[in-house]
């Protein structure tokens, strides 16, 4: 977590510091209530980090709730992940608790409805429930179950949660009103019958509670002061309420942000859940995804995320975030602290031809210009170098001001060369070797007599490169809104990955680590994948040096 922790929303901490000055509460309690059946993304973040840090601002709790009411789509393996996403995060709870720890308090809180006339058994299909919920601008229909008495109720109830009806049978719902304006209160479903062992409690249950019941009567078991969600939970807040007043319990207040919008991401579990199945992506953890998972493995860091969360600011009213904007702060903090190395992704030889045969020098580079702390590091420099591909031109373009014939460039941290000609393939005719000469007054990239030049290249000397393969990572997506799209294959960038497997690094990187991070001098910041073997590291390129989007919308517009 960084040490220089922004604020929440202005208008959610005046709101709960005026139920502390009002008396309403006398302390402050928040939850973060993930489904445990998918891996968090990024849109899950801005959430976490409110509730984190409203918590903290007033010195309360946070809980970690998980929201396990749906056995046929939650595994232990999503829950255990949740838990290290969050905590990677820098986020911290004070006490986990499940949904399903409030099972049987649950039930019993239903059937104080039941007795109250105001939740009933309805025999409907799911298709006629939803049939008869009616529009925005016509009342919906009662079930012609709706008025049972309550005794036949509660032995219906009784009966479904012991598991004598079939699956879509039979329903719990509240008992509201069905011309009610909004139609979240039109008698909305409590419990639905469903045999499928749940990952906690086993087959003890053959029914299970929705959202909207479970939810806030969840809040209310733990005193939760504040209910903090995204804005689409608005239309809900009504029935949150509801349900408490008819209950007369401990009510909870829930208030409403705006929710993450990201541009080229997709935010839809069930959407990102195809895409592994389909095999679009390699899994949850694939680089292209903004899956937490995801984003660690393509090498970016917690606090980059935490600043784009905090940059985006925080409204009531949804709005989009460009996505050349996370990648700025990925940039920027990246830049802080990532240390320097030279890596040569599309590698042409360069041999200076008067250097000596069999001499190595190891010259002096600095390891993060933007820390001074970082110190310096030796890089082996000999006659025999490899070059990037497009630092060479036979004939240069105009404004070309790398290495061409007859042209003198810098050597990062080494010496200043000049183009004297090429070898060629004899069968092809393609350039294999790019010759040069060194002016050996020039160690360190500067000439005594005060001669300049306009390119300085990177290099890997070819004696003590250690072979690599890297992987450029490009935006998964065609559109700014994939989850708007049902046809995923339409939308699926086929330029989204190209594998490099014939790169060059410094040896200095022989010793990297897995989720190790760097800035690839000239090229980009890279971070090194678990797919690394002893000889072969392995490479994700985290984002380019500079913001390739503005290029894009530049030439778009």
């Amino acid at each position: 977590m960084s040490t220089e922790e922004p604020k929440t929303a202005n208008f959610i901490l005046e709101a709960v510091a005026e139920d502390l000055r009002s008396g309403r509460f006398t302390y402050v309690r928040t939850r973060l209530p993930p489904e445990p059946n998918g891996y968090l993304h990024i849109g899950h973040v801005k959430a976490f980090y409110i509730d984190y840090l409203t918590a903290k601002h007033f010195n309360g709790e946070l809980y970690l709730r998980f929201d396990d009411t749906n056995p046929a789509k939650e595994e232990t393996e999503y829950v255990e992940a949740i838990k290290e996403d969050t905590l990677w995060l820098g986020i911290k709870w004070d006490k986990e608790t499940y949904a399903s720890d409030y099972f049987d308090r649950l039930y019993e809180w239903a059937i104080r409805l039941v007795k109250k006339g105001l939740a009933y058994v309805d025999d409907q299909s799911p298709e006629e429930v939803s049939a008869t919920r009616g529009t925005l601008t016509e009342p919906g229909i009662e079930s012609p179950y709706r008025n049972r008495s309550v005794e036949e109720n509660l032995d219906l109830l009784e009966r479904m949660k012991n598991g004598e009806f079939p699956e879509g049978s039979r329903v719990l719902r509240a008992k509201i009103d069905m011309a009610h304006p909004n139609i979240v209160m039109r008698d909305p479903v409590m419990y639905r019958i469903l045999k499928v062992p749940h990952h906690r409690t086993g087959t003890k249950w053959c029914i299970y509670p929705l959202y909207d019941w479970s939810h806030g009567q969840n809040d209310s078991m733990e005193g939760i002061t504040h209910s903090l969600c995204s804005q689409e939970y608005i239309i809900h807040r009504p029935l949150y309420e509801w349900f408490l007043e008819q209950l007369d319990e401990f009510r909870s207040r829930q208030i409403e942000f705006s929710r993450l919008n990201l541009t080229y991401a997709m935010m839809s579990k069930r959407k990102l859940r195809k895409l592994v199945e389909l095999g679009v992506v390699r899994g949850w953890d694939d680089p292209r995804l903004t899956t937490l998972r995801g984003l660690r493995r393509r090498g970016v860091t917690p606090q980059a995320i935490l600043d784009f969360i905090a940059r985006t600011g925080e409204t009531r009213n949804d709005s989009w975030v460009d996505m050349a904007q996370f990648e700025a702060c990925i940039r920027d903090d990246l830049n802080k602290h990532s240390p320097r190395r030279m890596a040569v992704t599309r590698p042409l030889k360069l041999v200076i031809d008067n250097y000596p045969d069999g001499q190595v020098e190891w010259m002096e580079a600095v390891n993060n210009p933007e820390d001074a702390q970082a110190g310096t590091r030796k890089v082996p420099f000999s006659k025999v170098l490899y070059i990037e591909q497009d630092d060479f031109r036979e004939v240069p373009p105009p404004k070309y001001h790398r290495l061409y014939p007859g042209n003198e460039v810098r050597l990062r941290y080494a010496y200043l060369v000049t183009c004297t000609g090429v070898t060629r393939d004899p069968s092809t005719g393609e350039v294999t070797e790019v010759h040069c000469t060194y002016d050996p007054a020039t160690r360190g990239g500067d000439a005594p007599d005060g001669r300049r030049v306009k390119a300085t290249l990177h290099w890997v000397s070819a004696q003590h490169a250690v072979p690599a393969e890297i992987r450029l990572y490009d935006q998964l997506f065609t559109v700014e809104r994939p989850d708007e799209i049902e046809d995923l294959e339409q939308i699926i960038n086929p330029h989204s990955l190209e594998v490099l497997t014939d790169c060059f690094v410094e040896p200095s990187l022989a010793e990297a680590k897995p989720g190790d991070r760097f800035q690839f001098e000239r090229i980009g910041y890279f971070c090194m994948d678990p797919d690394s073997t002893p000889g072969k590291p392995v490479f994700n390129r985290t984002v380019s040096l500079k913001d390739t989007w503005a290029k894009i919308e530049q030439k778009q517009g």
